[in-house]
């Protein structure tokens, strides 16, 4: 149980860095049978249709995040994204743990502390890695290599 509230908070950490690449990675592994949520309020996410439309998210941030004119993570707009997204990875991860609640409450809230540490976090990191770089393009790339992987061994962790 508590390997599911630590996999909250670093889910959470990871949609601070990109908001709809745990979507994609959870709801894969939920339609794959990895992730175990079949009889919660979570179901939905191991949909087909979901999987797909959340790998189109998940790419389109990707590319967007590469445009000269895509606004800062930490912009009202985009920070307020990123927590509510990383509540609800959180909460799935909670529900998992221990049902509706209180497992789903303390998912909920660790993911979206771990969105604030991830939006923070990412953008101090991604300006140290330009400034090593010369230039944001490779900061940005690492940023996607490390939130894939992140979110891939976050799940993979617990599909066990």
């Amino acid at each position: 149980m508590t390997g599911l509230y630590v996999a909250a908070l670093l889910i959470g950490i990871v949609a601070g860095l990109r908001a709809m690449t745990p979507l994609a990675v959870l709801s894969w592994a939920a339609f794959a049978k990895c992730l175990l949520v079949e009889g919660t309020w979570a179901s939905f996410l191991a949909s087909l249709i979901v999987a797909v439309i959340a790998t189109v998210l998940a790419v389109g941030e990707i590319v967007n995040d590469k445009l000269p004119k895509t606004p800062s993570r930490k912009a009202p707009p985009a920070f307020a994204a990123r927590v509510v997204l990383g509540a609800f990875y959180g909460a799935v991860f909670g529900t998992l743990a221990g049902g509706t609640s209180p497992g789903l409450i303390i998912g909920l809230l660790l993911g979206a502390l771990g969105a604030v540490i991830g939006t923070l976090g990412g953008a101090w990191a991604r300006g140290q890695l330009a400034a090593v770089f010369g230039k944001d393009l490779p900061a940005a790339l690492t940023e996607d290599a490390v939130t894939v992987v992140a979110a891939v061994a976050i799940t993979v962790a617990l599909a066990g």
